[in-house]
């Protein structure tokens, strides 16, 4: 059981970690200019991003309530 838990906690660390990396290149390239419709779908992409980090945190926080 112990080692259930542990490894579900590793992958919802590893979620969030991912997560927060793919919002970061998002932000990264809406820095960039590439244009006005580059930067729209960034932006679609940046909301996304934000929810799934968002996500993966609430899944972390119920895995593990100690958890920030």
């Amino acid at each position: 059981m112990y080692d259930h838990l542990e490894f579900e906690l590793a992958r919802a660390r590893l979620r969030v970690k991912r997560a927060e990396l793919f919002l970061t290149r998002a932000n990264e390239m809406l820095d960039e200019e590439r244009g006005v419709g580059i930067s729209i779908a960034l932006c679609c992409r940046i909301r996304s991003e934000q929810r799934r980090v968002a996500d993966a945190r609430s899944r972390l926080r119920h895995i593990d309530p100690t958890t920030h």
